[in-house]
């Protein structure tokens, strides 16, 4: 089943935990959702939190569509729009989906390696700025969700200075393609 834009609008943890073993395609090349974090606008380590602005609209905009930014100049994240305000950031894959592509871009790394971490799951799916805003349901994206019931683990989310105590990272247990083993 596709994920429409109407399964976004929801509270941001329950779709947190809903996207661990979705599949996510970026014109046809991708995999199993692995890894992910939440973010709302009450927390301090999100982007919605001082606000709307120029570089995070997509994320006060409608539920269900893409908001891609860019971190320390280099680095591509993809995030889904929940709630107004709200975002679940897509932090690994088990890629399945055009492996050959995602080499390519990667420089040839390991399997586990292409998609285990935000910025190299953005750059083995060919994402950059031009898919901020975009719906999650139409082209090039195809959202479909898990098939059966995952062991999902909670944990604390990385990389962040606020709110890092926050256990709002969601993972699928034993994933061998995680960003980071969780603690």
């Amino acid at each position: 089943m596709i994920l429409s834009r109407d399964f976004f609008d929801r509270p941001v943890l329950d779709i947190a935990s809903e996207l661990i073993g979705a599949k996510l395609l970026v014109d046809g090349v991708g995999g199993e959702i692995v890894e992910v974090e939440a973010y709302d606008e009450s927390d301090p380590a999100s982007h919605s939190f001082r606000g709307p602005t120029p570089r995070n609209a997509a994320m006060f905009g409608p539920a269900g569509h893409a908001y891609v930014y860019k971190i320390y100049g280099i680095h591509y994240c993809l995030n889904f729009v929940c709630k107004p305000g709200s975002a679940v950031l897509i932090r690994a894959l088990r890629p399945t989906d055009g492996l050959a592509e995602m080499h390519e871009r990667r420089g040839g790394v390991v399997e586990k390696q292409l998609c285990s971490g935000p910025g190299k799951l953005a750059q083995a799916l060919g994402l950059d700025l031009d898919q901020n805003g975009l719906p999650l349901d139409a082209p090039p994206f195809a959202i479909t969700a898990a098939t059966e019931r995952q062991s999902v683990a909670t944990g604390r989310r990385i990389g962040i200075t606020k709110g890092a105590e926050t256990p709002w990272r969601f993972v699928l247990k034993g994933s061998p393609y995680l960003s980071r083993p969780l603690h």
